[in-house]
């Protein structure tokens, strides 16, 4: 059951607990190209063919881990345009789909156009308590609403011999095969700025 916004004690739905785990895995080279599992499963890959991280599932057990996100529960809420915070519908309007960016209107002209997103949007009672829990926006954040939000690809680590690191690929990059994916992303196109000086402070 999806927690309601301002519940005391609540953890947002994307949160990973401290009983949730990643499940250590052999990643072998595929015969196609590209790396799987030695022991793959069907579901450990999407329709696109890209092979996602393995995680436990113990929502509520333990401790929340605000620094972490759920590699399904966040993977849901990106496909399904959820709330990050209560696991419910995002906020929609004829504007677009709300999301709470955190505040980087520095990095290029006309951001966040065309920006990468893996945190998933939220709905308006949930707002406020986003920018509380999220590490991430704490320091300032922005409300924009989105009128075209594609899946663009995943962020994950890449396997690839020689570059290793975490990268966010589009699924039609031949990188993605070398990709053990933990968070969906969507480009964020036709964009307005809500409110551009949203903090922790206004939104108490």
């Amino acid at each position: 059951m999806a927690a309601r916004p301002g519940q005391p004690g609540l953890v947002p739905y994307i949160t990973a607990w401290s009983e949730e785990r990643y499940v250590r895995s052999e990643v072998v080279a595929h015969p196609a190209g590209g790396i799987a599992y030695r022991d793959e499963l069907p579901h450990d890959r999407d329709a696109d063919g890209i092979l996602w991280a393995r995680m436990t599932l113990a929502r509520g057990r333990g401790r929340p881990d605000f620094g972490r996100v759920h590699v399904g529960r966040q993977r849901r809420a990106m496909r399904l345009l959820l709330c990050q915070v209560c696991g419910g519908p995002a906020d929609r309007t004829e504007e677009g789909v709300l999301w709470l960016l955190r505040d980087d209107r520095g990095d290029w002209p006309g951001w966040p156009e065309g920006m990468a997103a893996t945190h998933p949007p939220v709905c308006l009672p949930c707002a406020g308590p986003a920018v509380r829990m999220c590490p991430h926006l704490r320091a300032g954040c922005v409300a924009v609403r989105v009128r075209e939000c594609q899946e663009l690809g995943v962020h994950g680590r890449l396997y690839r011999p020689g570059r290793a690191g975490e990268v966010t690929v589009a699924v039609d990059e031949p990188r993605a095969r070398w990709v053990v994916a933990g968070q969906l992303a969507r480009v964020l196109r036709d964009c307005a700025v809500l409110a551009p000086d949203m903090t922790k402070a206004q939104v108490a």
